[in-house]
């Protein structure tokens, strides 16, 4: 039975357009896939705990030698690849905060580097590749080449070179400028934050087409 994870990790609730992106993927997904089933969890609404000096380096102790702290770190670790593992699709929400992903997303990332867990701990060989990473993000301005803060997107830059060790291979889809409409010295770009919300909202319409088509 195909098995969809779908995360997201904006603070801004309603008012998210990586929100809005990730809901309408995870309702296209839905839809090609009547039996599928979904975990969800909320990045932004309820953060996992950044790894610490307390509980930080359970993946580098023996599990028989944790402490009480490294022990319930190395749960959450295991529960964090467990979710990607049983998942056959994973949709991320992405927003850029300050050039770089919401630090909820660096910690979920950190969990995830875990030998035996997410790669062989003697090849580093990941061990959950094969699995459809669809990163749906969203950034208040415009990073696109030729502009002037062209690079300045860290987020979209490091999650593949953060993953690359586990076997994920992300592919995004992006909408850009989505604070056009609310900053004033931004109201000449609102036709091309329109256009690119438009563009992102038909790359995901299309993800599942077929299948919807033949289910």
């Amino acid at each position: 039975m195909p098995h969809l994870l779908h995360i997201d990790s904006s603070i801004t609730g309603d008012a998210s357009v990586s929100r809005a992106l990730s809901a309408r993927a995870a309702r296209a997904w839905r839809a090609a896939h009547p039996g599928g089933t979904v975990t969800y969890r909320d990045l932004g609404a309820q953060p996992i705990p950044h790894l610490d000096t307390a509980g930080g380096m359970a993946t580098r102790v023996p599990v028989d030698q944790h402490t009480a702290e490294q022990a319930a770190s190395w749960r959450l670790t295991e529960e964090l690849v467990g979710e990607v593992r049983d998942a056959d699709t994973i949709l991320l929400g992405l927003p850029l905060y300050n050039y770089g992903a919401p630090s909820s997303v660096k910690a979920w990332v950190d969990h995830l580097l875990a030998p035996g867990l997410a790669m062989d701990p003697e090849t580093m060989t990941g061990l959950l590749g094969g699995r459809d990473l669809i990163v749906l993000a969203a950034r208040g301005g415009g990073y696109a080449p030729g502009t002037p803060r062209d690079g300045w997107d860290h987020a979209e830059l490091w999650l593949p070179h953060g993953l690359a060790l586990t076997g994920l291979e992300p592919r995004f889809i992006t909408a850009e400028l989505t604070v056009a409409e609310q900053v004033p010295a931004m109201a000449d770009l609102i036709p091309l934050a329109k256009e690119s919300r438009a563009a992102a909202e038909r790359a995901i319409d299309g993800l599942w087409a077929r299948e919807t088509l033949a289910a």
